[in-house]
C-alpha cells in the first residue's frame, strides 16, 4: 500500500526566539496530529514594538503520513 503525506501550513510565535515560535508550532499540532516527519520554516516575521523586537513569527509547513482507513 502506497503512503500518503499531508503538509499543512500554521502560524506561530513566541516572545523569545523563532526556534521557539517552531516548537510552539510543532507543539501545538501534535496536540491534533499523528505521524509528523518533519516541520519547514517558510518564513520569519517580527512584530517591532518600543524598537525592539516584541515577538518572533513563522510560517511554517508541517508534514505527516495519513493512517489508511480502517475496515471495520
Amino acid at each position: 500500500m502506497a503512503k500518503v503525506v499531508k503538509i499543512i501550513e500554521v502560524l506561530a510565535q513566541s516572545e523569545k526566539s523563532w526556534e521557539d515560535a517552531a516548537k510552539n508550532a510543532l507543539e501545538e499540532a501534535q496536540q491534533t496530529l499523528r505521524n509528523i516527519r518533519s516541520i519547514y520554516v517558510k518564513g520569519f516575521e517580527a512584530k517591532v514594538e518600543n524598537g525592539g523586537i516584541a515577538e518572533f513569527r513563522i510560517t511554517a509547513k508541517i508534514s505527516f503520513d495519513l493512517e489508511p482507513e480502517r475496515s471495520s
